[in-house]
C-alpha cells in the first residue's frame, strides 16, 4: 500500500504581503503530477489547509478545484483541520464527500473518526485526530488535562487502538524536538509540545504544523512540511511530497518527492552598485521572491522602488553594514524559549521593578495565559 503525506497548503497565505495563490494553483498542479506518477491508494493532508479560519472565496475555490481533481483521479482522500482552519468549515460536508472516498475529521466533541483502508493482503486503520486544545480533551474526556502532552494522551487512550492492526495517526501538533520555522506560531515556554512517545501506538503518524519536512524521534513519525516557502528561514529547504509505502506492520519505508516552486524564495546580498550591475543579474531568477541584504555603508536614496525594477518580486530590503551591525538588537535565546510565560514575565517585571511578582499577581496573570491558550481571551 502507497500513500502520499501532504500538510501546511495554508491556501490563501500572503508572504510580506505578496499573494501565494498563484503559486498555490503551480504547486498543487506539481503535487497532482507527482499522485499520477506514484498512483498511491491514499492521500493524507495533514491540516493547515487555509491559512485563516475564514479563508478567501479564491481559497476556497483552489481547494474545491483540488479535491474534485483527486476524486476524478479515483484517489481516497484523508483530511483534518489544523490549528490556522476553522474546524467548522472543514467539516462542512463531510459525511457528503464520504461517498467520493474523502473523509474529513469531524469537529472534535471526544471521539476521533477512523476509517479502513484496504489493498490485497494489507490493512490499515487511518484516525483522523484534528488540532484540539486541552480546553476540548478537558470538556470531553478527562478534566484532569492541563497541557497538550496530556491532551493527546486522553485522545489516544479513547481510541483503543488495536496493536494486531496496521494503525495511522493524521494529526496537526508540534512534538518536541522538532525544528521550527519564522512563518509558524509559536508558544513562549514550550506549553504546546507533545512528547513522540505518546505516539507509540501507530505505525505511522502523518504531522502537520511545521513547514520543515523531518522526522522526530524515529523515521515514522514525520512532518511532511509545507510544499511551497513561506518565510526566509525556510529558504534553504528542500519542500517534497512524502510517500510512504507499507508492506506489513514492520516494513514501513519512506521516501521523499522533490517539489519545484514557480518562483523560489531566497536572499541575495551585496552593494546597490554590483545588485544593479547588468552583467550580474541577466540569467538569473530575477522574479524569485526576494530578500536583498545591501552592503552599502550608506543608505541608498529609494532604494527598495529601484531594486523592483530589476526584482519585482523583492519582498525585503536590509542593510548589513557597520551601522546596523553596532546596533544594539534585543535576542531571545536559546534559555528563554524553555521557560514558561509566566518565568519570563517575571524577569520582565522584576527589570523594570526591582522586585519579582507578587503570589496574587502570579496567579492573575496565569489566569490570563490560560485563558489566552484556551483560546477564550
Amino acid at each position: 500500500m502507497k500513500l502520499i503525506h501532504l500538510g501546511d497548503l495554508h491556501l490563501g497565505k500572503r508572504v510580506n504581503e505578496f499573494s501565494m495563490l498563484k503559486d498555490q494553483e503551480f504547486i498543487l498542479l506539481r503535487i497532482i503530477s507527482v499522485i499520477e506518477d506514484e498512483q498511491p491508494d491514499g492521500i493524507l493532508l495533514a491540516g493547515d489547509i487555509y491559512d485563516k479560519a475564514v479563508p478567501s472565496a479564491e481559497a476556497v475555490a483552489l481547494f474545491d478545484w483540488f479535491l474534485v481533481k483527486l476524486s476524478r483521479m479515483n484517489q481516497t482522500v484523508f483530511i483534518i483541520s489544523g490549528n490556522h482552519d476553522s474546524a467548522e468549515r472543514i467539516a462542512f460536508g463531510g459525511q457528503l464527500m464520504e461517498s467520493s472516498q474523502v473523509y474529513v475529521s469531524p469537529i472534535f466533541k471526544g471521539h476521533t473518526k477512523s476509517v479502513s483502508l484496504k489493498k490485497g493482503k494489507i490493512e490499515v486503520r487511518i484516525f483522523l485526530l484534528p488540532f484540539v486544545k486541552p480546553a476540548q480533551v478537558r470538556h470531553y474526556l478527562d478534566e484532569s488535562v492541563t497541557d497538550y502532552n496530556q491532551a493527546m494522551e486522553a485522545c489516544i487512550r479513547e481510541m483503543q487502538v488495536n496493536p494486531e492492526e496496521i494503525n495511522i495517526l493524521v494529526t496537526h501538533q508540534f512534538v518536541t524536538g522538532a525544528t521550527r520555522c519564522e512563518s509558524e506560531e509559536l508558544s513562549v515556554g514550550g506549553t504546546d509540545n507533545v512528547d513522540f512517545e505518546t505516539f507509540a501506538p501507530f505505525d505511522y503518524v502523518a504531522l502537520g504544523h511545521l513547514h520543515g519536512p523531518q522526522h522526530i524521534g524515529r523515521e515514522t513519525i514525520r512532518y511532511a512540511g509545507s510544499p511551497l516557502k513561506y518565510s526566509f528561514s525556510e529558504r534553504n529547504q528542500v519542500k517534497s511530497v512524502t510517500v510512504v509505502e507499507i508492506n506489513g506492520k514492520d516494513r514501513i519505508q519512506i521516501r521523499q518527492v522533490p517539489l519545484t516552486a514557480r518562483h523560489d524564495l531566497r536572499e541575495i546580498r551585496g552593494t546597490y552598485a554590483e545588485l544593479t550591475l547588468r552583467d550580474n543579474y541577466i540569467g538569473t531568477e530575477t522574479e524569485d521572491y526576494l530578500r536583498i541584504i545591501l552592503t552599502d555603508e550608506n543608505d541608498v536614496p529609494d532604494a527598495l522602488a529601484k531594486l523592483r525594477v530589476i526584482y519585482p518580486n523583492l519582498m525585503r530590503l536590509e542593510y548589513d553594514n557597520t551601522r546596523t551591525r553596532t546596533n544594539s538588537v534585543l535576542m531571545v535565546d536559546e534559555e528563554a524559549q524553555k521557560k514558561s510565560e509566566l518565568d519570563l514575565l517575571d524577569e520582565l517585571y522584576e527589570t523594570q521593578n526591582g522586585m519579582h511578582l507578587s503570589e496574587a499577581q502570579r496567579k492573575y496573570a496565569e489566569s490570563v495565559f490560560e485563558r489566552i491558550r484556551e483560546g477564550e481571551a
